[in-house]
Formats: C-alpha cells, structure tokens, sequence
C-alpha cells in the first residue's frame, strides 16, 4: 500500500506542477537565469537591466497570485554594449525542467536519492542554460545577427532535446537508478492488482 501512496503522491504532484502554462517553473527559473546571465555579462560590458515584454508568468501572477506579481514581473531584458538581449520565457526553458522533473518524479526512487537527483538534474541545466544564454549574447554582440541566429536555431531545435536526455542518462549513472520511468510504476500498480485476484 505504502507504494500506491507514493506513485499517487507523485503524479499528483506532476500535475499539480503542471499547472498554469508551467508558472511554478517560469516564477522559480527566470531570475536564477536572468541574474547570473546579468552579473556575467556585466563582467564584460557596462551593462543595464531594463522591463522585458509582459510574460505568461506574469499575467497569471497578476491575475492569480498577486503576492507573486514583484518576482514574476522582473526586469528580463538586458542593455549591453548598444545591444538588447531579451531573456524570455522560451531561454529560460520551463518546460525543459519540467520534462527533467516528470523523469524524476515517474522513477521509483528513495526519497534521498530523489532528492539529490532532482538537485542534479535541474542545477546543471540551470548552469549549462545560464551559460548558453551569455554565450548567445556575445555572440550577437561579437559576430552580428545571422552568425547568433544559426548558432541559437541549431542548440533551440537539437540542443535543448539532447541536452535533456544526456543529463538524465548521466544522473542513472551517477545515482545507479535502476528503475525505468512510468513503466517501473505501471509494472508494479500490474503486479499488486493481479496479485489481489
């Protein structure tokens, strides 16, 4: 029983996380990108943080959970060197976390392994996107438009697909995860209702 419990505490938790367009993730993600991204590039130039587009997360902040508005409504657009790097809600890449968070969650696990797990996958793709977003704004600042364009159409399309699936491939070796997302869960739930016939 005590297994029932956890599968049903965790997908509810997938969708409980789910919720509003991925809010949760956007609220949480854009200012641990936006500053880094910010403080690396103010490292190089005289830089300026200035009012992005009005974002989805920043709607439903406003609309829903007003407490929230100040943080979800940041600053997200970046004045450097006569160049504007505008981090929106596709750089910061919610639904890439939330697809790590739904492997994880999907996968039986100890509760310590889970965590470190979940602190693995979603720390280094924060580092790796902070990175890959500086790397993009110099780029336009050093190379021009067409240059940046190719280079951030080749990673958005094919880079962001494979770098999911080689962390999560590098957090089964690193945390000798056993089990098989979703289908660990359905074989078991399989299991425990054919053994009660």
């Amino acid at each position: 029983m005590n297994s029932w419990k956890s599968i049903i505490i965790r997908y509810a938790l997938l969708l409980l996380f789910g919720l509003g367009n991925l809010f949760i993730f956007y609220v949480v993600f854009t200012p641990l990108t936006v500053y880094p991204v910010f403080g690396l590039i103010s490292y190089f130039y005289e830089a300026t943080l200035l009012d992005g587009g009005v974002s989805e997360s920043c709607d439903v902040a406003a609309n829903m959970f007003p407490f929230l508005k100040g943080l979800a409504c940041m600053k997200t657009t970046i004045l450097f060197n006569g160049y504007f790097a505008s981090i929106i809600p596709a750089c910061v890449a919610g639904s890439a976390y939330y697809l790590l968070l739904i492997l994880n969650l999907s996968t039986p696990l100890k509760t310590g392994q889970r965590v470190k797990s979940l602190f693995f996958l979603l720390g280094i793709f924060l580092i790796i996107n902070i990175l890959r977003i500086f790397s993009f704004a110099l780029i336009y600042a050093n190379e021009g438009f067409e240059f940046f364009n190719i280079a951030h159409a080749t990673t958005w399309y094919f880079g962001s697909t494979v770098l999911v699936i080689i962390l999560w491939f590098t957090n089964i070796l690193v945390f000798k995860i056993k089990e098989i997302p979703v289908y660990s869960d359905f074989k078991l739930i399989l299991s425990q209702v054919r053994g009660q016939k």
